[in-house]
């Protein structure tokens, strides 16, 4: 994304945000993106969840050889890991593929089919009107999501380790619940905030300005995927830099 097109991404959040209309009109497409965004995504993030927080206990147990370091490390470092970096980010990236494209390709499809047209005949502000309630369910249903992410590869942790044998029930709860600073899970939230922004403005941007047909829309899918999936990352490096 170069500085025009970072410019016209601004110039579009500025009319999602300006003069909205009643807000009982918007509200009906809140809970139907928030059921899209965040009940239609538990079964994925919460599979996904699950197995990583397994697998990285089996890869900490198998990195820790020395015998000088006591097996509770495994459960406080898997803790640590999956709160503060694993749970958001993967949670983001994977939503950042599946809703990322989606939201595209609607607004793309729209874009191309001249429905976008018709809306601001209508004197309809329709940046606001297509965009803004993706946003709010974003920014609303991710941290949701990332919290169950967070509980599940904990979860999937102890079952990772406790099947392997690679550490004992008692040792894994009493690493997970030794030294914890809640201060971890307010980062992990900011990160879930700025990332269900992103995933759900960036790919609204990319199918807005689409030109053309459709295999135009379908790259433009494309490129909202890997666009916001860098922004992600980028991101996660910043609030990570500023909170800790």
């Amino acid at each position: 994304m170069n500085f025009t097109n970072f410019g016209k991404y601004l110039l579009l959040l500025k009319a999602v945000f300006r003069r909205p209309e009643k807000f009982k009109i918007y509200l009906k497409a809140i809970f139907k993106q928030m059921d899209f965004i965040g009940v239609g995504s538990i079964g994925l993030i919460a599979i996904i969840s699950t197995f990583i927080g397994a697998v990285m206990t089996l890869q900490i147990a198998f990195q820790l050889v020395s015998d000088f370091i006591p097996k509770t490390i495994i459960g406080s470092v898997n803790r640590d890991s999956s709160i503060l970096e694993l749970s958001p980010t993967i949670t983001a990236i994977v939503l950042a593929g599946k809703i990322g494209s989606a939201i595209s390709s609607e607004i793309g499809t729209m874009r191309v089919s001249e429905q976008i047209d018709a809306l601001e005949i209508m004197g309809i502000n329709s940046p606001g009107y297509l965009i803004l309630p993706k946003i709010l369910a974003g920014i609303t249903m991710v941290p949701l999501l990332v919290i169950m992410s967070m509980f599940l590869s904990i979860g999937g942790g102890y079952l990772g380790g406790t099947l392997s044998g690679a550490v004992s029930p008692a040792e894994y709860i009493q690493g997970i619940t030794t030294d914890f600073n809640p201060y971890t899970i307010v980062v992990a939230l900011v990160k879930a905030f700025v990332f269900g922004f992103i995933i759900t403005s960036v790919p609204a941007y990319e199918g807005f300005y689409v030109k053309g047909g459709a295999l135009e829309v379908a790259q433009a899918s494309t490129r909202a995927v890997v666009v916001s999936c860098i922004s992600i990352l980028a991101c996660d490096y910043i609030v990570t830099q500023l909170l800790l």
